[in-house]
């Protein structure tokens, strides 16, 4: 049986006593007391395990998306810049949907909208993925009764509607004479503060990313190894501490170890960086220049893709090319495998000498 005493703060205490347990909760209003004590009594006889009271009340969605990212910042696993987007997005979007208005039709109406707005596939993809993690957590974190099935089902609905799909591999790879015009071009611009062509060559030397390359620092250089350390590499699974040696080698075309004495011939601040840019500021830079030379489809990411392929062309095994591309998953790799069939001329001219 359930007993509600007021107490001298005003606030009221419940305890139930019910097939041999006993839970108590304090609440500040009569009615949610009262509630919160049907409920538990009715979930012991059920044989399930009662919610604390700030649990059980949770009715929207939306409060489930702020139980998840509370808990993720409670263990120092805050999501990242763009997995907050994305949930902050369906909070606005479904926040406001009662957990049990979530079924599966009113998830596909939800992947329709995301369409009609004019998001693709892969990100439907990654909404409705990111709508099973919140209600996953909910229930393998604090038990709430929460089903996850309409999300399967849902996901089922909208692939075969063709709303969900994964993305194409994308294969551009800028030719010798588009790097040789974007070089040229920011070279000969007097007015250019950030050494573009530099930083081109750079990129696809290391095959590293935009943002890595702006981040480097002169510390975690060792001249004499040729080796630096890129700390906090980008991992789906490791998002502190994914610190990677990478060699700095001459085998696509460009000198890494050479290109970073050059940028010490700069240096002229006490910034650490071996690049003190925003590498923002280079992606927009980049950006400009192509549609300028009206070099068509053409990205800053794809001169990693571009070094990683240079790689291959060098001869190098995918175990060989990941240590310094930084892929754990070999699969992932493989859609860099681009190779230019005038390659293998080089390739084995290298194994016979």
């Amino acid at each position: 049986m359930a007993s509600i005493r007021k107490q001298k703060s005003g606030r009221w205490r419940v305890q139930v006593r019910r097939r041999g347990r006993t839970i108590s909760e304090t609440f500040a209003r009569y009615s949610d007391a009262k509630d919160w004590a049907q409920d538990t009594e009715r979930q012991i006889e059920l044989g399930d395990a009662p919610l604390p009271s700030r649990l059980s009340r949770i009715r929207t969605f939306g409060e489930l998306v702020d139980l998840h990212m509370a808990d993720m910042k409670e263990v120092g696993r805050a999501p990242g810049r763009s997995k907050v987007a994305t949930l902050l997005m369906l909070k606005r979007e479904l926040g406001k949907e009662k957990v049990a208005h979530l079924d599966r039709e009113r998830l596909v109406q939800f992947g329709r909208e995301r369409a009609a707005a004019g998001a693709g596939p892969v990100t439907v993809s990654m909404d409705i993925g990111a709508i099973r993690l919140v209600l996953s957590h909910a229930v393998a974190i604090h038990g709430l009764p929460v089903k996850v099935e309409p999300v399967d089902m849902a996901r089922i609905a909208l692939k075969r509607l063709g709303l969900i799909g994964k993305s194409n591999e994308r294969d551009r790879r800028p030719s010798d004479e588009e790097i040789a015009r974007l070089i040229a071009h920011f070279d000969g611009n007097p007015r250019q503060v950030i050494p573009m062509g530099r930083i081109i060559k750079f990129a696809v030397a290391t095959a590293m990313r935009q943002e890595e390359i702006c981040r480097v620092t002169w510390s975690d250089l060792n001249t004499r190894t040729r080796m630096l350390t890129i700390r906090d590499r980008k991992d789906p699974r490791v998002k502190k501490g994914n610190d990677q040696r990478i060699p700095l080698l001459a085998v696509s075309g460009y000198d890494a170890m050479e290109l970073i004495e050059e940028q010490r011939a700069c240096r002229g601040n006490e910034d650490d960086r071996i690049f003190p840019y925003c590498h923002k500021s280079a992606g927009t830079a980049f950006r400009r220049a192509c549609r300028g030379l009206a070099i068509d489809d053409l990205r800053f990411h794809d001169l990693r893709h571009e070094g990683t392929s240079r790689l291959f062309e060098a001869g190098f095994t995918i175990e060989q090319v990941s240590l310094v591309t930084g892929h754990k998953d070999w699969k992932m790799l493989r859609r860099y495998t681009h190779l230019r069939p005038e390659a293998l001329h080089g390739i084995v001219a290298a194994r016979v000498a």
